[in-house]
């Protein structure tokens, strides 16, 4: 059984839970936003690493590529931060990975490439395993492939040690999250450390962290904005 470790939008966080199940794989994929060449590093001590350069991935980031096509276990894969950004005819692939919602989705397509025959083709967003975003669960995918080329995928949903923390924020700022996220907004443009904005404001450090990320790399966004990305 070769096993294929699929993750995406770590921002920075690379989970010890998350460390553990790669180091159960025989190859890692990242789907971008990685945030931090320290996380690639770590990853490639537990296993051969292949990425693509997502959204917030900035100067640090330049020599990774925007798009990939590799072939793994007999598999050939395409992948790419935001799917929407796809120009190229991926139709020849087995499977297509992506990310940057931060929402797990899995499904099957029927595609025809050239006139040859339709086939199954897999899209698979591994969600985020790295900071958290309000209601959203922490995940990634481990692909199993057997010596015939078939294979199964098996997500992988983690407990979250901020969700106890988490829920006492949305209970206590239910309606009062514009005017939260304006604060953030300012405090950033004060130069104040997301660690300590998360101090001030008695909120998770990853949803300070997720905010200014947003506003920084977003510009011209607006309150309103980032509550909808957040979701």
């Amino acid at each position: 059984m070769y096993r294929i470790g699929v993750i995406s939008d770590t921002h920075g966080l690379l989970r010890e839970e998350v460390v553990q199940e790669l180091k159960r794989c025989d190859v890692i994929l990242h789907g971008g936003d990685i945030n931090k060449q320290e996380v690639l590093e770590k990853l490639k001590e537990i296993a051969p690493v292949h990425a693509v350069r997502g959204n917030a991935d900035k100067e640090w980031a330049e020599y990774l590529p925007e798009t990939l096509a590799i072939t793994l276990a007999g598999l050939h894969i395409f992948m790419i931060h935001n799917k929407k950004m796809i120009k190229e005819d991926v139709s020849d692939k087995d499977i297509v990975i992506y990310g940057h919602s931060h929402k797990y989705d899995e499904k099957m397509i029927k595609t025809e490439n050239a006139g040859q025959n339709a086939k199954d083709q897999l899209w698979l967003n591994p969600g985020s395993c790295g900071t958290r975003r309000f209601s959203l669960p922490v995940t990634m995918a481990v692909i199993e492939v057997g010596a015939d080329r078939t294979y199964q995928v098996r997500k992988i949903e983690f407990d979250n040690n901020d969700t106890k923390k988490q829920k006492t924020l949305e209970t206590a700022c239910a309606g009062d999250r514009k005017k939260l996220i304006q604060s953030i907004m300012k405090d950033t443009d004060r130069g104040i450390p997301f660690q300590k904005m998360a101090e001030k404001y008695g909120i998770p450090t990853s949803l300070a962290e997720q905010i200014c990320r947003l506003y920084l790399t977003h510009p011209g966004i607006d309150a309103d904005g980032i509550l909808g990305k957040m979701g």
